[in-house]
């Protein structure tokens, strides 16, 4: 078997892209299973990754795998349109169940930046107005559309010129007050529509409620609740990404309930379907209604293999309450994380809401984050057997987003990982 992956590995240079194959840490695995991969070196890997907050009920929960294989026997493709089949339509119903305030119509897609082109693409649709509003440090995704509005990396913007017609405003910072953060947003928002473009030019505002590749970052509630008035005072419609922040992962099934915030379109994707390509662009009936026939289209979007699995992944999260679990487990794991900052200079600060926590690292003498510090870090914990993923400007966030399903004596198990990697590099 290892001579076989050697063998494998060496066609990576020739077979995959770089910028496919070359993300850390590059583990070679032959199985995972609930919080665990498993690997081709005979270790067993903790994973605090989640998929990259993919598989909310685990790897492989057997429910899933059940629904994948059920429905295998009967559909592997629609296309929606030309037929129709049952799981498309029931978990359409399902899903409607779980929304946020009145957003109750969709358009599955198979990824997030699909899910983001919709909802960019929707809400232009029917405002007919051309410009977007986007936030400095969101992440929204690679495509073109997508990438435009995406500004947590310039590398990711590199020799890609990003579609015109697209403006930012500032995202909260971390330390800033509440009445700070609102007064910041209050005056760019000013200066934007008095030098770059009027209101009744702009389509929408597009955010993620909790920063995510960008930094982990939580702002407070009363400041994403302003965003939403200013949308309500000028006709724009707000746009909430909520593909790393949905399906349990904040607490509620999304951060838009979390923070008591309806936006009024909705992009999901990631969690949905625990693995298998799904998204959705989200809207309510009636705006949906505007987006006829012809003005959007998919070949592979909800398939019936996919939507079988995001309804056992929502039937998983009722049944084993975990909605109840990331408030209990998360904040234990929060508490258990700032007993670490306390031991250890580098981590700056803790950011955390439900079961996203972003560990910041830092220079101990100047305070400054530090990315080179941060993957020294993540290298050691996975020598100890545990898998963290880095976000921020500069890689100086370790990204803990285990799934949902996780113990507390699990908690413990990755962060005694951590800790003795902490101590290596001490």
């Amino acid at each position: 078997m290892s001579q076989s992956w050697n063998e494998l590995q060496e066609t990576i240079p020739y077979r995959l892209a770089p910028s496919m194959a070359k993300d850390h840490p590059n583990l070679p695995v032959v199985k995972e299973e609930g919080c665990y991969y498993y690997g081709v070196d005979g270790k067993t890997y903790l994973d605090f990754t989640s998929g990259i907050a993919v598989t909310n009920v685990g790897h492989r929960h057997p429910k899933v795998v059940e629904a994948i294989k059920q429905e295998a026997d009967s559909f592997t493709h629609g296309p929606i349109g030309v037929i129709q089949y049952e799981s498309i339509l029931k978990l359409a119903n399902e899903l409607a169940d779980v929304m946020p305030g009145d957003l109750d119509c969709f358009f599955f897609g198979n990824s997030g930046t699909e899910a983001i082109e919709g909802a960019l693409k929707l809400a232009r649709h029917v405002t007919n107005r051309p410009n977007v509003v986007s936030f400095t440090g969101c992440f929204h995704g690679r495509t073109l559309g997508a990438m435009s509005v995406s500004t947590s990396k310039a590398k990711y913007r590199a020799y890609q010129p990003a579609q015109n017609q697209v403006y930012q405003l500032p995202y909260y910072q971390p330390g800033e007050s509440a009445d700070e953060a609102i007064a910041k947003l209050e005056k760019a928002c000013e200066t934007m529509f008095a030098h770059y473009t009027l209101p009744e030019e702009v389509a929408c505002f597009i955010i993620e409620p909790v920063l995510g590749e960008g930094g982990y970052i939580v702002p407070p509630a009363k400041w994403l609740q302003q965003i939403r008035e200013i949308c309500n005072k000028h006709g724009i419609l707000l746009i909430f990404d909520e593909v790393q922040t949905g399906f349990g992962r904040t607490g509620e099934w999304f951060a838009a309930q979390s923070f008591d915030v309806i936006p009024d379109i909705m992009a999901v994707a990631k969690g949905i379907a625990s693995g298998l390509p799904l998204s959705a662009t989200v809207a309510n009936h009636t705006l949906m209604q505007q987006w006829p026939l012809g003005s959007h289209a998919t070949t592979f979007g909800g398939n019936p293999i996919a939507c079988a699995a995001a309804r056992a992944t929502l039937q998983i999260i009722k049944e084993e309450n975990l909605l109840a679990n990331v408030k209990e487990v998360g904040s234990y794991a929060a508490q258990e994380l700032t007993k670490l900052q306390q031991a250890f200079p580098c981590i700056g600060s803790i950011r955390h809401l439900g079961m996203m926590f972003g560990i910041e690292i830092v220079d101990p003498e100047t305070g400054r984050k530090d990315g080179d510090r941060a993957a020294q870090i993540l290298d050691l914990a996975l020598e100890e057997g545990v898998l963290f993923y880095f976000c921020g400007n500069e890689g100086e966030v370790l990204r803990m987003i285990p799934p949902l399903t996780i113990t507390k004596e699990q908690i413990d198990e990755g962060l005694v990982k951590l800790r003795k990697a902490l101590q290596r590099l001490k």
